[in-house]
C-alpha cells in the first residue's frame, strides 16, 4: 500500500507523496503527534503506515519531548487522555520508543512565525527531514524550506 499525505500546498499526491516515498528522516510536530499518540485521527493512519517501515526515523529532540509532556497537561487534553483512557505516561514512554533521539539543532535562518514550532523547523533543516505539520505557521514556510532540502507536508 502506498503512503498517501497531503503537500502543504493541500494537494493530494504529487511531490507530497513522492517525498514521503522516498522519505527516511520525518520531523514530526506536537499537534500531529497527539494525533498519532492519542487521538488516532484516521488522517494519520498514512503516516503510522510510513513509520512502521523499516528505515524510517522520527527525529525527536529532548525539548520537543517535554513540550509533548507539557502539552500532556493541558486540562483538555488531560480530558481527552481520560475518554481514550490512556495515562500521560503511557504516551510519554510510546513517544520515547518511537523516536530517534538527537541533540537539539542550532538556529536556522528560515525563521517560523510561530517561536514554539521554530525547534522543529531548525531540525528538519539540520537532518533535511521531511516535516510533518498541520501548523499554519509551519506550511506558511513550505516554499522557503525547499532550498534547505525540507518538504513540508500535512498528514
Amino acid at each position: 500500500m502506498a503512503v498517501q499525505l497531503v503537500d502543504a500546498g493541500g494537494s493530494p499526491g504529487g511531490a507530497g507523496t513522492a517525498a514521503m516515498g522516498a522519505a527516511r528522516k520525518l520531523v514530526i510536530d506536537t499537534n500531529v503527534a497527539l494525533d498519532l499518540l492519542v487521538f488516532r485521527d484516521p488522517a494519520s493512519q498514512p503516516l503510522r503506515d510510513l513509520l512502521a517501515q523499516p528505515g524510517v526515523q522520527w527525529l525527536a529532540t529532548e525539548g520537543m519531548h517535554q513540550e509533548l509532556e507539557r502539552v500532556l497537561a493541558y486540562e483538555k487534553i488531560a480530558l481527552r487522555l481520560a475518554f481514550y483512557g490512556l495515562q500521560a505516561q503511557a504516551v510519554l514512554q510510546s513517544h520515547r520508543a518511537h523516536c530517534q533521539w538527537v541533540p537539539t539543532a542550532a538556529r536556522a535562518r528560515v525563521v517560523c512565525r510561530d517561536p514554539d514550532d521554530q525547534g522543529f523547523v531548525d531540525l528538519a533543516i539540520a537532518h533535511q527531514a521531511a516535516l510533518i505539520s498541520k501548523d499554519r505557521a509551519v506550511l506558511a514556510l513550505r516554499r522557503r524550506l525547499l532550498p534547505w532540502g525540507v518538504q513540508v507536508l500535512r498528514p
